[in-house]
C-alpha cells in the first residue's frame, strides 16, 4: 500500500434475495427438500452457476467494481441517493461486512460511527462502555485513562456517565460514541450519517471536530446527505450511483454534478417511491408546483403566486386525526432555506380510512431569487409525539427564474427578496 491510507480495488458486495416460501409444508416435504438441496446446489455450482448456490431468486449488487485510494489525512465525502452503497462501502471499510470480490485494504487503526451506539453494550453503563469502546479500536487502558476526562466532557453525559446506556436516549448515545471514536486518536475516522440525529449545536461541534482531527493528519471518510456539511468539510467527493462511483473529484463540482443528475434523471413517481421513512399509514402519493393560473410549472417566478399541490391517502381503514404535514425547502448545496407547515398555522389534517386528500400551499409573492432548490415532504402525527408518518427526501425539484419583484425593471441580487418600508426623516 505505501502510504495510502485506504486503497480500494475492484470491490463489490453481492446480496441475496430470497424467493417466497410456502407457509406450511409436511414433514415428508421437509425431510425430502433437505435431502435434495445440497445435490440442486452442487449440480449449479458444477454448471458454473456460483451465484446460483442458493435458493435465492434475485441477486443485488450494492456496490460493483470499486476502486480508488485515499491518502493520509485526506478529508473524503460519499454522496449519493439512499440505496447508492454508501453504508456499504463504509461497513466494509470498517471490517464489519466482508467484500464479495474485490479488496479493500486500510493502513492504521480505524474508528467507525456508522449507527447510534454502535459497539455499545446496553446493560453497560457509559463509563464501562467508553473502555470496551476502547479495547475494540486496539487502545490500551492507560491510553483510555489519558482521554477519559475529555471523552466525558465532549459528550456532555457527565451526569450520567454510570448510568446503563440502555437508558440513555438516542442523542446522548450519539454524543458518547462520537466522543469516544473521535477522542481516542484513530488513523482513520469513518462517520456516516448518525450525526442527522443530535441537535445543531452538537452537529457544529463534531463537524469542528473531525477538522481538528483531519488537521492532525488523520484520515476522515465521512457520509452525509447534507452537503453544505460535506462542502465545508471535504476536499474530495466520491458520488456513488446504483453501487458505482459515478464521479470522484473537487467537492464542489461533485455536489454539482449530483445535483444536475437528480434534475435530469427519470425517478420514479411519489407514490411509487421506496425511500421513504414513516409508519406509512399517512402517504403522499404526488405533488407538483402550480402558477397563479393554475397551470402546472419547474419554473417559478419571483413576485408572482406560486402553489404547491400535495395528493395524500390514508393506507389504513381507521380515521387519522391532527396530522400536520410540510415542505421543507432547500438549496442545490444543502442549505435549508425555509419550511412551509401547517403546524406554524395551526392547521391539521382529517383523514378518513381509506380516503385521499389534496393540500394546497399557496405562497402569494414568491421570494427566492434566481437558482435551483429542492423540497422534502414530511407528515408527522401529532397525537402521538410527533411520530413520522411519511417522509420523503427530494420529493421534487424546481426552478426560480428572473422576475422583476420590486417593479424596477431589474433582478436584484442577494438569495432572496422581502416586502420592506424605508421612513426618511430629518433630524
Amino acid at each position: 500500500m505505501g502510504d495510502v491510507a485506504i486503497k480500494v480495488h475492484g470491490l463489490g458486495k453481492r446480496y441475496l434475495i430470497g424467493g417466497p416460501r410456502p407457509a406450511y409444508r409436511t414433514l415428508r416435504e421437509t425431510l425430502t427438500d433437505a435431502v435434495a438441496t445440497p445435490f440442486r446446489r452442487a449440480g449449479r455450482l458444477l454448471r458454473g452457476d456460483a451465484y446460483g448456490a442458493t435458493d435465492a431468486t434475485e441477486i443485488i449488487w450494492a456496490l460493483k467494481d470499486i476502486s480508488f485510494e485515499v491518502e493520509p489525512g485526506e478529508v473524503v465525502g460519499v454522496i449519493g441517493r439512499n440505496g447508492a452503497g454508501k453504508t456499504t462501502l463504509l461497513r466494509i471499510l470498517s471490517r464489519i461486512t466482508e467484500p464479495t470480490e474485490g479488496s479493500a485494504k486500510v493502513r492504521g487503526r480505524v474508528a467507525a460511527l456508522l449507527n447510534v451506539g454502535t459497539g455499545f453494550h446496553p446493560e453497560l453503563t457509559g463509563r464501562d462502555n467508553i473502555y470496551l469502546n476502547g479495547a475494540i479500536l486496539g487502545m490500551g487502558k492507560a491510553e483510555i485513562n489519558r482521554k477519559f476526562d475529555e471523552i466525558v466532557a465532549f459528550s456532555e453525559v457527565e451526569k450520567f456517565i454510570d448510568t446503563p446506556v440502555k437508558r440513555y436516549s438516542s442523542g446522548m448515545q450519539l454524543r458518547l460514541a462520537f466522543a469516544v471514536a473521535a477522542h481516542l486518536e484513530p488513523d482513520i475516522l469513518v462517520v456516516d450519517e448518525v450525526l442527522a440525529v443530535g441537535d445543531h449545536a452538537f452537529q457544529q461541534k463534531c463537524l469542528g471536530k473531525m477538522e481538528n482531527v483531519a488537521g492532525q493528519g488523520r484520515t476522515v471518510l465521512y457520509v452525509s446527505h447534507r452537503l453544505d456539511t460535506v462542502a465545508a468539510l471535504c476536499s474530495r467527493c466520491i458520488l456513488l450511483e446504483n453501487g458505482r462511483i459515478s464521479t470522484d473529484g473537487d467537492t464542489r463540482a461533485v455536489i454539482d454534478t449530483y445535483y444536475a443528475s437528480l434534475t435530469e434523471a427519470e425517478t420514479p413517481t411519489l407514490g411509487e417511491r421506496t425511500d421513504r421513512e414513516g409508519r406509512g399509514r399517512f402517504r403522499f402519493v404526488d405533488s407538483w408546483l402550480e402558477d397563479e393560473y393554475g397551470k402546472r410549472v419547474q419554473t417559478v417566478v419571483p413576485g408572482r403566486l406560486v402553489k404547491f399541490v400535495l395528493l395524500y391517502e390514508n393506507t389504513t381503514s381507521e380515521q387519522l386525526r391532527d396530522l400536520s404535514a410540510g415542505i421543507a425547502i432547500w438549496t442545490p448545496g444543502n442549505l435549508f432555506v425555509t419550511g412551509l407547515g401547517t403546524d406554524n398555522l395551526d392547521q391539521q389534517i382529517n383523514l378518513e380510512g381509506g380516503r385521499s386528500g389534496r393540500l394546497e400551499c399557496i405562497v402569494p409573492k414568491w421570494s427566492l431569487n434566481i437558482g435551483k432548490y429542492y423540497y422534502n415532504l414530511m407528515a408527522r402525527s401529532s397525537r402521538t409525539g410527533d411520530e413520522i408518518e411519511d417522509h420523503v427526501q427530494q420529493a421534487g425539484v424546481f426552478s426560480v427564474d428572473y422576475g422583476d419583484y420590486y417593479g424596477r425593471g431589474r433582478a436584484p441580487g442577494g438569495f432572496m427578496m422581502m416586502d420592506y418600508q424605508f421612513r426618511i426623516s430629518q433630524g
